[in-house]
């Protein structure tokens, strides 16, 4: 049995978490309230992961960190760089393996199909925030201070997935009850979404191949869909009515980022909802012969878990 410290209990952590444990690893997750996944194997422990020393105490021994943490969307710029330094710093010190979980926001705009090739050219704050971390953790590795991969992936879909995703709280709940969805961009243009489960599997994968280290790779990710196309296919194996999407004009949703950060902040990602925002994830997949979750599997649970777990999932927004 070895030590796997996971960053962070939201989506992600939570679902490498459970896979961990399940496979009979000791897993401690930290999170700045102590929450986290409740399973045989698992730990959770109350602290900031920003702080070094205590996080270098709590990795001790550690085979590999998973850094899953989400720092509040609005603060990324000043709440990355001393988080992502500290986790850096305990992998150094405790010899592990770093897997960073990360998204596509580091490239910026891309007009084909975007692979780990692409430069990282992202020119709002958000965006060098992501490509900065990974630098840091590159240079290390390549420095030979620590052994360092990261994940990246599309916007998440799945089981657990509430807060910010767009197919979350603010959709789903409002699809089953046949209640319109406001949405961003253009819901007909293709979109890459990527699946907790799948994300959770790669995370482990990165942390036990040899191969892994030293590059970022895309989470298996099935063929793209359109907003549209995704919430049809949801209603469709729900039982639901048809959807009825509502796109959210520009002037409205800048009017409503003055009082709510995060909203605020969508400004600079918009551009992944107004035409094509696809992933390529062939690299992963012919690398370690792992795909993706069959799409209509992968809804098909989505619905099931917002289905059974709906007022709980409204009651921790």
């Amino acid at each position: 049995m070895s030590l796997h410290v996971i960053i962070g209990a939201g989506p992600a952590g939570t679902a490498t978490a459970l896979g961990l444990a399940a496979a009979g690893q000791h897993v401690r997750v930290i999170t700045r309230s102590g929450t986290g996944p409740d399973a045989d194997g698992i730990e959770n422990i109350a602290a900031d992961a920003a702080d070094a020393g205590r996080l270098a105490r709590l990795a001790a021994g550690a085979e590999v960190i998973y850094n899953c943490a989400s720092p509040p969307y609005h603060r990324w710029p000043q709440d990355w760089p001393p988080l992502a330094a500290a986790v850096l710093a305990a992998a150094e010190h405790a010899g592990a393996v770093l897997v960073t979980m990360s998204n596509l926001y580091g490239y910026g705009p891309v007009a084909h199909p975007i692979t780990e090739g692409d430069p990282l050219a992202a020119a709002g704050p958000k965006g060098r925030t992501r490509a900065a971390v990974w630098a840091q953790a590159l240079a290390a590795h390549q420095a030979g201070r620590v052994r360092a991969a990261e994940a990246r992936a599309s916007d998440f879909f799945g089981p657990g997935v509430r807060g910010q995703s767009p197919v979350g709280q603010r959709s789903i709940p409002r699809l089953l009850a046949g209640r319109p969805i406001a949405v961003l961009g253009d819901p007909g243009a293709p979109h890459s979404w990527t699946y907790v489960p799948d994300i959770a599997a790669a995370l482990v994968t990165l942390g036990a191949s040899e191969r892994a280290w030293g590059h970022a790779w895309h989470v298996p990710t099935s063929a793209p869909m359109s907003q549209r196309g995704i919430f049809t296919a949801l209603a469709r194996i729900a039982g639901a009515p048809a959807p009825r999407l509502r796109p959210v004009p520009p002037w409205l949703l800048r009017a409503a980022g003055l009082a709510v950060p995060s909203l605020r902040e969508l400004g600079e990602v918009a551009y992944q909802f107004t035409g094509p925002f696809v992933m390529d994830s062939a690299a992963f997949q012919d690398t370690f012969g792992t795909g993706p979750t069959p799409a209509g599997q992968a809804l098909a649970a989505t619905v099931t878990w917002w289905q059974h777990n709906g007022r709980t999932a409204a009651s921790k927004e």
